[in-house]
């Protein structure tokens, strides 16, 4: 294996606002790996809303639009990550990352040397794994892989064996763990309908195959230029994003089960399909945060809400296991270098591609 340089290429982040926060550096120092950590040669990551949400400080309490509406508002605020507390600079981004390991720690297991690995984000006190409160997140409290090398703890690297490229495999790991996330919260099984709104994005189209894998139907909500890309993911049933009236769209379809990421204006009718007893699992808020609700539609209704940011530390190499196993598949919208990663950003946000963007060092 070739030696590991002392230095390498990055995009750093050195601050909330627009896209010009982003400098590219080729002297940057690589980093050292701890006793229980490996060093990553990364080959591609992924790009997801967490990297928009962190540099524009869309997370802020300040914040009331849509992931695209936070670069001016929300820059300087004091609660700009996911977490609520404050971001450290400069950041280098990216959660999913995949590539090669070219160093191990002496904690860290030998079996990982030069298996080529995909990063679970969610960085975990691995003494006690479960505790919500003490999770981070790779490319957010610490540096991820929009860069050549990258150091995780070892327990968060799982070795993947597929035919798939470094690109294709970077459109999994936040997509499809937040996706199988809300899934398991929901308790989707055959039984369930699935609607899924935004399902043109990373997570959407996660939504899409993961529901369809526990047996479920699914009905996808995505703009017209786009069903034909979310058809390859067979869906039962595409409709418009904004069909006008959801109810009516929907028909005879009886939803159990609401899988959201986007939000916003279409929110109280998402709710509002519902069945009796459904439940409404949300992960994101790209069209908007702020919603107004009626609580009747919530207990009379006997409907069951619930979040999902962090999850069980068995999720992502379950999420690995069904890529070897062929039963999940990569969208990918576009790839760029990674020193064109302001560019990808931007391509990301205009979501006029179905699928994940990549940057691929």
């Amino acid at each position: 294996m070739n030696e590991i340089p002392t230095t390498m290429k990055a995009m750093l982040l050195k601050g909330h606002g627009g896209l010009d926060q982003y400098e590219w550096r080729d002297d940057w120092p690589v980093p050292e790996p701890g006793p229980s950590e490996i060093l990553i040669k990364v080959g591609a990551c992924g790009l997801n809303n967490t990297d928009v949400n962190t540099r524009t400080g869309w997370y802020s309490k300040a914040v009331a639009g849509g992931t695209d509406e936070a670069s001016e508002c929300a820059a300087g605020a004091d609660d700009p990550s996911w977490g609520g507390k404050a971001v450290e600079f400069p950041r280098i981004q990216g959660a999913d990352a995949v590539g090669v390991v070219v160093s191990v720690g002496a904690g860290a297991d030998p079996d990982l040397l030069r298996k080529r690995v995909m990063v679970d984000a969610w960085l975990r006190d691995w003494d006690d794994p479960e505790n919500r409160d003490r999770a981070g997140y790779f490319g957010s409290e610490a540096d991820g892989g929009f860069a050549e090398y990258a150091k995780v703890h070892w327990r968060n690297a799982v070795a993947v064996e597929c035919e798939l490229s470094d690109a294709e495999l970077a459109t999994f790991s936040c997509s499809y763990s937040t996706a199988e996330g809300m899934l398991a919260r929901a308790n989707v099984t055959s039984d369930d309908t699935v609607l899924v709104p935004g399902a043109s994005g990373g997570v959407g189209g996660a939504l899409i195959q993961l529901s369809k894998r526990r047996g479920a139907r699914v009905i996808a909500l995505a703009s017209e230029s786009k069903h034909a890309d979310v058809a390859e993911l067979e869906p039962d049933l595409i409709l418009p994003r904004s069909p006008g009236n959801l109810r009516e769209a929907l028909g005879s379809e009886k939803v159990t089960v609401a899988a959201d990421v986007v939000g916003g204006p279409m929110w109280h009718q998402i709710i509002d399909a519902l069945e009796r007893g459904g439940r409404y699992a949300c992960s994101g808020a790209i069209a908007g945060p702020i919603v107004s609700f009626d609580l009747r539609s919530l207990y009379l209704r006997d409907l069951t809400f619930c979040g999902s940011t962090v999850i069980s530390p068995e999720v992502f190499p379950n999420v690995v296991r069904y890529i070897e196993r062929n039963e999940i598949r990569p969208l990918i919208g576009a790839t760029y270098p990674l020193s064109e990663l302001p560019a990808a950003q931007l391509a990301f946000l205009e979501k006029s591609r179905a699928g994940n963007i990549v940057v691929t060092t």
